[in-house]
């Protein structure tokens, strides 16, 4: 069984979390949350993608 990677699972729960908030804010009706969550959503995904290719480059 392969390592189980705690601070990307954190970081891949913290995604989801986000895209979760941009469905609590489109019921709430607040355009700025919306946009706040997709952006971050997507920020911490890209940030999670780079960590990987660093990792995956250096092996």
């Amino acid at each position: 069984m392969k390592n189980f990677n705690i601070p990307m699972f954190l970081l891949a729960m913290l995604v989801i979390l986000m895209f979760v908030a941009v469905g609590v804010a489109i019921a709430f009706r607040n355009i700025w949350f919306v946009i706040l969550f997709i952006l971050l959503g997507f920020a911490f995904m890209g940030f999670g993608l780079s960590i990987k290719r660093r990792k995956s480059d250096s092996n």
